[in-house]
């Protein structure tokens, strides 16, 4: 089948995309990027990821062009599932990246983009009945600075822990910090339950600042929950009543089982049914 992908504003087979051997994000990770789910032609939680996007691009100091809009990024996501035929449910990548050159040369920061999309199965709009495993990733840590909350185009620790996962027979990692408190997972943001508490690592912590996170924190509270934002250590989790993750594609995931930690999920299908399912039918 032919996909296409856009680079840099043309419309192009997927395998005749090429960068530079001397790209800066290739070399150095250099640039963010966006996981959008899109259900009906409609991107979900548009505004969020947006909102996002444009604040990485000015922490990491690139030259944004003037047509380079929150309206263009949006028009260009629904041309292209167009094109592919992607419309009614499908998973968006949006990557920003640097240019070529070396650490030190006399480069411009203007921005190169890429745009890719894929088909989603229904089973993805549908709560998860087989509870997800997960465990600890103790091989690499997080910094918790100035990027950490930016979907950064450096997952190194990511892709390792997501490696170990897939050995340990694992759905899922849970990533710590140097402090040894949880940042988040290798694809989501991670919340515990205890009684009607519900609980989510703070920002400075290090976690990616999830969309599906930030839709999760303003509406919990509708629903006779306490939301906060703390550290959270793996102890804490042990300890929980419930434990579930989320991200932008799946809304939120249920997991059964920490070690020798058993979860239920009473209050996921609580949340499931009066957050999730209502923006998935928008």
């Amino acid at each position: 089948m032919n996909i296409l992908v856009n680079l840099n504003g043309r419309l192009i087979n997927e395998k005749k995309a090429v960068v530079s051997v001397d790209n800066r994000s290739f070399r150095y990770g250099d640039g963010c990027f966006e996981t959008i789910k899109v259900i009906n032609g409609k991107i979900n939680l548009l505004d969020f990821h947006l909102d996002r996007l444009f604040s990485a691009m000015q922490s990491l100091a690139f030259e944004v062009p003037s047509f380079f809009t929150p309206a263009f990024v949006s028009r260009s996501v629904i041309d292209l599932l167009k094109a592919n035929g992607h419309q009614e449910l499908a998973r968006v990548r949006l990557t920003i990246f640097a240019g070529s050159g070396g650490l030190y040369d006399d480069i411009s920061r203007n921005l190169h983009y890429l745009i890719q999309s894929w088909t989603l199965n229904d089973a993805n709009n549908e709560p998860n009945e087989n509870g997800l495993v997960i465990g600890t990733y103790l091989n690499g840590f997080k910094a918790a600075d100035g990027f950490s909350n930016i979907k950064n185009n450096n997952f190194l620790l990511y892709a390792m822990a997501a490696l170990h996962a897939k050995k340990q027979q694992w759905n899922d990692a849970l990533i710590l910090n140097h402090e040894g408190n949880i940042c988040d997972s290798t694809i989501a943001n991670v919340f515990i339950i205890s009684g009607n508490k519900i609980v989510t690592p703070r920002l400075s912590d290090g976690p990616v600042n999830g969309t599906m996170r930030r839709y999760l924190l303003e509406k919990l509270s509708t629903i006779d929950y306490e939301i906060s934002e703390t550290s959270i250590t793996p102890e804490m989790v042990e300890n929980a009543e419930e434990c579930f993750f989320s991200n932008a594609i799946y809304g939120i995931k249920w997991v059964k089982q920490y070690g020798e930690t058993q979860f239920a999920n009473q209050h996921f299908y609580i949340i499931y049914r009066e957050i999730i399912r209502p923006l998935w039918k928008g």
